[in-house]
């Protein structure tokens, strides 16, 4: 990867950091919503510098775009 992945922040993002959501989202293919602020641990860099994959409650395999995450500094 040679373009850093980064937040809707500017901050750059790291496999197994923790996000927290800036909007309220609808899952595809579920009723699920997830609400704003609820907080994301351990996600995973994709090949794509605009998504991270990571898991929430019972939804595996998530992708999530990046200008939706915030990062949670440490």
């Amino acid at each position: 990867m040679d373009t850093p992945i980064k937040d809707s922040n500017g901050t750059i993002l790291n496999d197994g950091d923790s996000v927290q959501l800036i909007k309220d989202l609808k899952v595809k293919g579920t009723s699920d919503t997830l609400k704003r602020g609820t907080t994301i641990k351990n996600i995973r860099l994709t090949g794509n510098s605009e998504e991270v994959e990571c898991r929430v409650e019972k939804i595996k395999g998530l992708v999530l775009k990046t200008c939706f995450l915030k990062k949670i500094s440490t």
